[in-house]
């Protein structure tokens, strides 16, 4: 597994890479524009140009972007609904541009209108997005949930439904969060209660459609529905978890990325990845 974390582009796209190399990842995600804003500045040419020739001096690969959190596809409400699908072609279409293979959506909440029916609206903007994005090379990965509130896809099942839905499932993939599988009531924290988890989601989804591993810690036990990031080892997971994912030869070459807490000097992932690197046997 390819080892990162989340990272900064305060002062442009091509400084993830800098602070990338600084804690020694392998991969990173990043956001590639503000994520607590609708609007997006404009990439520059001179930043999209840095940012290529970054990601090759320093050989970090992949990069994964993740969507902001205002997205809600999953929404009754119109508005909302279709602000959110424009939000999510820029996002897209940013990705493109920086050859980012993929893209993590939170696929959005049903806010009472029902799991059945916020399915069915995240599957429509997702075929929507491929008609009118027919050349987009990026992959929209669609990451479980921990299930808190009216959430959508936090069961293995209501990914599987998505998948199920759209026009062309080839375009999309799946992210798991081991914070959110536990939170969502998945026991990895035994042998069997990890391989039931992985064959349940080959049966409903497919393992080749899985692209990106979240590694967190879970403040919140198991089934709390809790969506609460804790340090390797420190959580409710504990080690074991993380043994499991980061030796399991079916996600061999997969981003394994860290969206735990830290600070400015980011030693925090530091010491995080180091811990995940010591399970690797």
């Amino acid at each position: 597994m390819r080892l990162g974390a989340h990272m900064s582009i305060a002062g442009g796209v091509d400084t993830a890479f800098d602070r990338g190399e600084k804690v020694g990842c392998q991969a990173i995600q990043i956001f590639t524009k503000n994520n607590n804003q609708w609007r997006a500045r404009p990439l520059r040419d001179t930043e999209i140009a840095r940012y290529h020739e970054r990601q090759a001096e320093t050989g970090i690969k992949p990069v994964v972007t993740h969507a902001s959190y205002l997205l809600n596809l999953g929404t009754p409400d119109d508005v909302l609904w279709e602000k959110s699908f424009q939000a999510l072609l820029v996002e897209m279409d940013r990705c493109d541009v920086l050859a980012i293979p993929y893209l993590v959506i939170h696929p959005g909440a049903h806010v009472g209108s029902g799991v059945e029916a916020g399915l069915a609206r995240v599957a429509a903007a997702l075929d929507r997005s491929a008609r009118e994005r027919p050349q987009a090379q990026v992959i929209v990965c669609l990451e479980g949930t921990a299930g808190q509130g009216t959430t959508l896809c936090h069961t293995l099942e209501e990914i599987g439904q998505v998948f199920a839905l759209v026009a062309d499932p080839n375009r999309l993939g799946a992210c798991l969060d081991s914070c959110h599988l536990l939170a969502a009531g998945y026991e990895l924290r035994t042998r069997q209660g990890y391989e039931e988890m992985v064959a349940q989601f080959d049966e409903l989804i497919g393992l080749s459609r899985l692209k990106v591993w979240h590694l967190n810690d879970s403040k919140k036990g198991l089934a709390s529905r809790v969506d609460r990031h804790a340090h390797i080892g420190e959580g409710e997971l504990g080690l074991e978890p993380f043994r499991f994912i980061l030796n399991d030869p079916r996600f061999r070459d997969l981003p394994g990325l860290l969206e735990t807490p830290k600070s400015k000097d980011m030693h925090e992932d530091v010491e995080n990845l180091s811990r995940l690197q010591q399970l690797v046997e």
